[in-house]
């Protein structure tokens, strides 16, 4: 177990690993798997990953699958793995517990190219295991929040000052153009934070924030006409300089957007729109989880991995397609879907 002093500047309260205390509780990935296999089998007792049953053998000899079902219509191999965002990687055990370690601690995140140098895996392989933690961290259905909460949104894309001189008087004087739309509310009791990427228009803002909020929750936001209607809400007028007002204020989030868009510009340099939801949701579930000691957070995201595997093809195939469509590419129409015609002068 780490043994981190508890002295210190910032959460002083948590305990924290070093490198060397790290290395030390995962040598080899023998020592990574037996600690992944205790956090999804506390008991001891292997249930089999398909059908659940705890008639298992186990130390199989199998390179990868050390578990058998011996029931008669199951008898399928598995290992700790198994329906978790590790399945199907032939990454050493070992590896998945120090990225996850890196992810969690750095608290502006950590980039693929980091993780490519460190790790001693292509850039390619870092790319995909960052996007697998970050799914492993997310939270199932997770509770509405009591509030008071803060309810603000920002805009991510890339600076105008960068783009040629023809696209920046194509946005010229729209502030927002070409950017995405990110929503957030923070609970400012419990100080966890839900996010979503949307375009931040009046019903669709106002259903998150409903969705996320318990009945009668107090909400306080800037003067955006988007949240007009909201129930038990009231605003700050940022266009007048008026940035607290009482218990009125958005000041929590702002420095959530701070942490983020600091990550944004110093590590990641870009977050392609159609990832930025997992980019986003790797900051949300680092703060919700911040308080908890390192070995805690580490063992939560082990334990949330199961049942969301993300394969490399499905991260890929929506943002490649959807970049060649930007620029002209045409999908091919299937010649069964194209009217009668056609179909006929195809054939003839």
């Amino acid at each position: 177990m780490p043994t981190t002093s508890k002295t210190g500047p910032g959460r002083s309260y948590r305990e924290g690993i070093s490198l060397l205390e790290l290395l030390k509780m995962f040598p080899d990935d023998a020592a990574a798997e037996a600690w992944f296999t205790r956090l999804r089998w506390p008991t001891g007792e292997i249930a089999c990953h398909y059908c659940g049953s705890f008639n298992v053998q186990v130390g199989c000899a199998h390179k990868s699958m050390p578990y058998r079902c011996r029931e008669a219509d199951c008898a399928k191999r598995f290992s700790v793995r198994s329906g978790t965002v590790m399945q199907s990687s032939k990454l050493g055990y070992q590896v998945w517990a120090i990225a996850t370690y890196m992810v969690l601690t750095n608290l502006k995140g950590v980039s693929s190219m980091k993780l490519h140098r460190d790790l001693d895996v292509t850039q390619k392989t870092a790319w995909h295991l960052a996007h697998r933690i970050r799914a492993a961290m997310t939270e199932t259905n997770p509770d509405r929040l009591a509030g008071p909460v803060e309810a603000d949104e920002s805009y991510f894309g890339g600076k105008a000052k960068n783009m040629h001189r023809n696209r920046r008087k194509k946005l010229a004087g729209s502030g927002i153009a070409d950017k995405t739309g990110v929503v957030a509310v923070k609970d400012r009791k419990t100080k966890k934070i839900r996010t979503a990427v949307m375009t931040p228009e009046g019903p669709e803002l106002k259903k998150f924030v409903e969705s996320h909020t318990a009945p009668g929750t107090a909400v306080y936001t800037d003067e955006s006409s988007a949240y007009r209607g909201l129930p038990n809400h009231e605003t700050v007028t940022h266009g007048v300089g008026e940035y607290v007002r009482g218990q009125v204020t958005i000041n929590g989030l702002e420095s959530f957007w701070a942490m983020l868009k600091r990550g944004y510009i110093g590590v990641f340099h870009r977050m392609s729109p159609e990832h930025l939801h997992r980019y986003i949701g790797e900051f949300e579930n680092r703060h919700n989880i911040r308080d908890a000691d390192t070995i805690d957070q580490m063992a939560l995201v082990a334990r949330r991995s199961e049942g969301k595997q993300l394969r490399y093809d499905d991260l890929v195939r929506d943002g490649v397609r959807a970049n060649r469509i930007a620029r002209g590419w045409t999908p091919p129409v299937h010649w069964r879907h194209r009217p009668p015609a056609e179909r006929s002068r195809d054939k003839t």
